[in-house]
């Protein structure tokens, strides 16, 4: 079972990069990193696959919205260069709220614009040129776009949810990263759809990085607590209001995986057994530092078994 944790900066690239190695340590196999207004989360996770080497390394998830093809592919392939090829770009569609706040452009055809993104980009990470002339974006290659050592090709993944970016994943991309999307969710909507719209393109089975939060804790109230009023942000988004609904779950703090080994080792196997061809924990920081170390212990025994 291959399992990862999402980190984020710390106090300092030196101290993510020690957290990373512990969790390395434990087993873990990947370590994820998402994107905002901080932080560029590609570089970050090629200093963090260059320093542990024995860690694979990805971004969950770079908004489309802003970006570019040409730059989000040097951006992955520099990244998977410096790590040996041990880099996962991930995309999203992002929010209304956020993109048109934050870049003052409008949050207008979003699964249009990711068919063009991922069209122009898989050109760009397969063989280095593009020449592509879509409805919302143009990208062709004046100069090469090649970057030495980036091999293999770059995994690209999207954190698609809904019905539509589903299907576009599935004929484009090489897997999605949902979240909050337990494991009815997944069995009933996302990897059925996902994967006849990967068969139908011919396409190879997508991977299924199954995003959850969770923690390993004996404070399992007190953290289930922590958990519905940290993640509620996410409730006021209708793509998140409806995999929660989905789920069978009313808060986003619903879906945390909160307990014992044992309990928590139950519910990754129904993530797995849902489709999830992989499976990420989120939010391993609710509780103490100890707890942490606990959850991560955890799900390295779970990748080696």
């Amino acid at each position: 079972m291959t399992t990862g944790v999402v980190l984020s900066l710390q106090n300092s690239i030196d101290t993510t990069v020690e957290l990373a190695r512990e969790a390395e340590q434990a087993g873990i196999r990947s370590a994820w990193f998402g994107q905002t207004f901080g932080y560029d989360s590609p570089s970050l996770a090629a200093i963090v696959g260059r320093e542990v080497p024995g860690l694979q390394v990805g971004t969950s998830a770079i908004p489309v919205f802003g970006r570019h093809p040409l730059l989000i592919a040097s951006q992955a392939q520099t990244a998977q260069a410096a790590t040996g090829g041990r880099y996962h770009l991930g995309l999203a569609l992002g929010t209304k709220w956020l993109t048109e706040a934050g870049f003052g452009i409008p949050y207008e055809r979003p699964i249009r614009l990711l068919r063009e993104f991922l069209t122009a980009l898989r050109q760009l990470v397969e063989t280095g040129s593009a020449d592509f002339h879509g409805e919302l974006l143009t990208a062709t290659t004046p100069l090469p776009a090649t970057v030495p050592g980036a091999e293999p090709s770059v995994p690209i993944l999207v954190a698609a949810m809904g019905p539509q970016a589903l299907r576009v994943s599935g004929e484009l991309a090489d897997g999605i990263l949902p979240y909050l999307a337990g494991p009815r969710a997944l069995a009933e909507h996302i990897v059925p759809q996902v994967s006849a719209a990967a068969e139908a393109a011919g396409r190879p089975a997508p991977r299924i990085v199954a995003f959850v939060p969770g923690v390993v804790t004996s404070e399992v109230e007190t953290v289930r607590r922590k958990a519905i009023e940290e993640l509620a942000f996410y409730e006021q988004f209708p793509s998140y209001q409806r995999v929660i609904e989905l789920s069978g779950a009313t808060h986003a703090g619903d879906l945390a995986i909160i307990g014992d080994e044992e309990t928590v080792a139950a519910e990754v196997r129904r993530y797995r057994e849902a489709g999830a061809t992989e499976v990420v924990f989120s939010s391993t920081d609710l509780s103490s530092a100890e707890d942490q170390r606990r959850t991560w212990r955890l799900l390295g025994e779970l990748a080696g078994g």
